[in-house]
Parts: C-alpha cells; sequence; structure tokens
C-alpha cells in the first residue's frame, strides 16, 4: 500500500471535521467536537507559520492524517492518524517517514523532529524505531485516557544528522555519576 501525502487546504474544513469526529481514537483523549475543529481551522491551527497538516492518501481515500506543529522551534512535534481501516498495512510508517524527509528538507533550521505516544501504542512504538527515530524520554502516568486512568507517554526524536548519515545516535542513560 503506497501512500501520497497532500496539504490541508481551508477547504478541506468538512473532510477534516468528519475525519477527527467520525471515529474512535484509541490512543487520544478522544473525539474532539465538531465546531471545536472548525473554530481551531478558522483560527489557522491546521495550516499557518507554525503548523501544517496533510492528508495520508491511500488508494485514493484520505486514510490518514498529519499535523506537524511547532515549526518555528528547532525541534517540531507532530501528531499521525491513520484511519481503523487503514491500520496495520504500513501507512504509519510511510507517514513518519515522509514527515522527517519533508521537515529535513523544507526546514534547513531544524535540528531535530520530536513525537509522543502512550505507553501501550506498540505499534507506533514500532513505526518510531523503524524510521530511525530514538527513545528519550518515559513520561509515567503523564498521559490521560479516557478510561479515567493515566497512561506512561514515551517520547521519541530523530536528529538531523542521525538522518543524513543513516545512524541512530543512542541516548547517553548511564550519565549520572554514581555514588
Amino acid at each position: 500500500m503506497t501512500a501520497a501525502f497532500i496539504r490541508f487546504v481551508p477547504d478541506d474544513v468538512d473532510d477534516l471535521v468528519a475525519f477527527l469526529t467520525g471515529e474512535d481514537w484509541p490512543f487520544h483523549v478522544g473525539r474532539p467536537e465538531a465546531e471545536a475543529v472548525r473554530r481551531r481551522a478558522a483560527a489557522g491551527h491546521y495550516d499557518d507559520a507554525d503548523e501544517r497538516t496533510f492528508w495520508v492518501v491511500s488508494e485514493g481515500e484520505r486514510a490518514g492524517l498529519i499535523r506537524l506543529q511547532d515549526l518555528a522551534d528547532e525541534g517540531p512535534v507532530f501528531d499521525l492518524r491513520i484511519r481503523a481501516a487503514h491500520r496495520g498495512r504500513g501507512l504509519g510508517g510511510q507517514a513518519v517517514r515522509w514527515l522527517t524527509g519533508h521537515l529535513f528538507t523544507e526546514l534547513p533550521g531544524i535540528t531535530r523532529i520530536e513525537g509522543t505516544t502512550r505507553q501501550d501504542n506498540l505499534a507506533m512504538r514500532a513505526v518510531f524505531r523503524g524510521a530511525g527515530y530514538v527513545k528519550e524520554a518515559h513520561y509515567r502516568r503523564a498521559w490521560p485516557g479516557r478510561d479515567g486512568r493515566l497512561y506512561d507517554s514515551v517520547a521519541y526524536a530523530i536528529l538531523r544528522s542521525d538522518w543524513e548519515t543513516g545512524e541512530v545516535t543512542p541516548v547517553a542513560w548511564e550519565d549520572e555519576p554514581r555514588p
């Protein structure tokens, strides 16, 4: 399954509302309300100087959505959602590899790209590793779930230098002096 990545435009707002409110997103806090999505879109939150949104298109259908955020920073972050009917087909990996190349190519000032997921989102964690991202943080009980539980959050990042060389630089976890 091959994906194409098409930039969101304001005329897509109805499709964006339908996409975000039309199904369950198990690793997000919940479905946003339609009017909240419309207000955010009208305010430029999906496409402005600091954010860009792209559709993940596969087999002629909008199968996913990528939001690139904090584009003015040296380390932007992203949110990725793949529709349930399209999960498990490799689109997440294609999307993360594409957005990584896109950001490092289009924004020469960035030094890293970051993303987080819930600890129990094993598919997304595998996508991060497969795209050359390294686990950099584990935040205990930091991600509120719809069930009222607090889940651990895990952060991954890729450095521009790792992307350019194809090397994966590990984190120096044991950098504190021992007593």
